[in-house]
């Protein structure tokens, strides 16, 4: 587990691909520091497991993977790549819950100075968008974020100048392709409201994904609540359980 607190920034120094699966070799310092073989380091937020050490550096395998979902297999040699090592027990945790697992790409379409402040906007897939919201957390190229705004295609972050000097986010050009990984939190929320179910219909014929957080929520504790979905303890339970699910989200400011 990670956190999205980049630790340096490293560059590459080769990425070697036999189809779409190959190793990659990182130059690096601080990194370095207590790491073993079989450790874990974030390199542009996707989490790569160390298999061998060099005093400057390390080497990962890449699998074809990670290359589909994130832009790691698009590096050459003398890019810089922003680092974390897997966050330690008694560690500091500074940013969010990050996995290290890339959900999809995003596209930077745009840089804007604001006094002391860059924003960025990032346009991405509905896939993606779907789990991100205002002022909650994404992470971006291993880059623990908030976001300030939401789009229909795009959403924005406004990174202050400690950020912008540490990582690679403001390196980057419009039309660069960056990693993104959605709050972990937000999916399996998600998977246990069974609210990302792609072309599910109601039974009035409407689309599922069509409608608000609200109404999804409000839907799945009528299905979990309705006497023909199973015995009436189960569904009991069902009901008890996403009560208690829309109170944590309420809680938590959704």
């Amino acid at each position: 587990m990670f956190t999205g607190i980049v630790e340096e920034l490293g560059s590459v120094r080769r990425l070697v691909l036999q189809g779409s699966s190959g190793k990659i070799t990182v130059r690096a310092r601080r990194v370095l520091e207590g790491t073993k073989i079989g450790d874990s380091i974030a390199v542009n937020g996707v989490c790569l497991t160390v298999v061998s050490l060099q005093p400057d550096g390390f080497t990962a395998d890449v699998m074809a993977e990670t290359c589909r979902r994130s832009s790691l297999g698009r590096v050459k040699p003398g890019d810089q790549v922003n680092l974390e090592r897997a966050m330690a027990a008694d560690g500091r945790f500074g940013g969010h819950i990050v996995s290290g697992h890339i959900d999809g790409t995003g596209e930077i379409c745009a840089f804007k100075k604001e006094e002391n402040a860059v924003w960025v906007t990032v346009r991405t897939k509905p896939e993606i968008m779907r789990l991100i919201v205002e002022k909650g957390s994404v992470c971006i190229d291993g880059i623990s974020l908030t976001v300030a705004k939401v789009g229909e295609q795009e959403f924005q972050v406004s990174i202050i100048p400690h950020t912008g000097a540490e990582t690679t986010l403001l390196r980057k050009k419009p039309g660069d392709l960056v990693n993104l990984e959605n709050d972990l939190v937000g999916k399996y929320v998600e998977r246990l409201l069974g609210l990302g179910v792609s072309g599910k219909k109601q039974a009035d014929g409407t689309d599922f994904n069509s409608r608000t957080g609200a109404d999804r929520l409000k839907n799945s504790v009528d299905i979990y609540g309705s006497e023909s979905s199973g015995n009436r303890a189960e569904n009991e339970a069902r009901t008890k359980y996403s009560g208690l699910t829309m109170d944590f989200l309420r809680e938590c400011g959704f």
